[in-house]
C-alpha cells in the first residue's frame, strides 16, 4: 500500500517474511520512505533505511527481505533499482543472498558497521567542515553547532 506523505514523498509498508526452518509468518513492519524529488538517488535512500533498520535491530539477523521485484512493484520503482540497493547492501556486508531463496540480513559484526557509520560521519564532517572554512566559522562554533544538534536527539 502507498500514501502520499508529502509532495513526491511516499511511505510503503511492506511486510517482511521470516523464515525458519520452512515455517513462514508475517514480521514487522519494514516502512520504506522514497522521496522522487531528493537530490539523494532512490537506491541510495532505500540503501540508507535498510542499513538503519539492521543498526537499531528492527530487522533481524535471518530475516528475510522483500524480493526485489516484490519491492519494485510496491515502490513502483524500477527493478534495477532495487537490485542496486540490495547489491551495496550485500557489497558492505549487511544482507547475504541465497541464490534461489531470497536475501537476509547478514549476522551483525559490531566492529564493521561501527566503522562504517564511523566513515559516514567522517564523510559529512569533511563537507561541514569545508563549507565552515569557506564562511570563516570557528571551530568552536561548529562544536557548539554540533553538540546542540546531539543533545536535541537524545532527548
Amino acid at each position: 500500500m502507498k500514501k502520499i506523505i508529502d509532495n513526491g514523498v511516499y511511505a510503503v509498508y511492506i511486510y517482511t517474511i521470516h523464515t525458519r526452518e520452512f515455517k513462514i509468518k508475517k514480521g514487522i513492519p519494514m516502512n520504506i520512505i522514497i522521496s522522487n524529488t531528493s537530490s539523494v538517488p532512490i537506491y541510495e535512500q532505500i540503501e540508507q533505511q535498510i542499513k538503519d533498520m539492521i543498526v537499531s535491530g528492527k530487522l533481524e539477523e535471518g530475516e528475510m527481505l522483500p524480493s526485489m521485484r516484490f519491492l519494485a512493484k510496491e515502490l513502483r520503482i524500477s527493478l534495477i533499482t532495487t537490485k542496486r540497493a540490495y547489491e551495496e547492501l550485500e557489497r558492505d556486508g549487511f544482507i547475504e543472498t541465497k541464490v534461489g531463496v531470497g536475501c537476509f540480513v547478514k549476522a551483525k559484526n559490531q566492529g564493521l558497521i561501527r566503522e562504517k557509520v564511523m566513515q559516514e560521519l567522517e564523510d559529512h564532517f569533511e563537507n561541514a567542515v569545508t563549507r565552515a572554512k569557506v564562511c570563516d566559522i570557528p571551530l568552536q562554533e561548529l562544536i557548539e553547532i554540533l553538540t546542540i544538534i546531539y543533545e536535541d536527539h537524545s532527548k
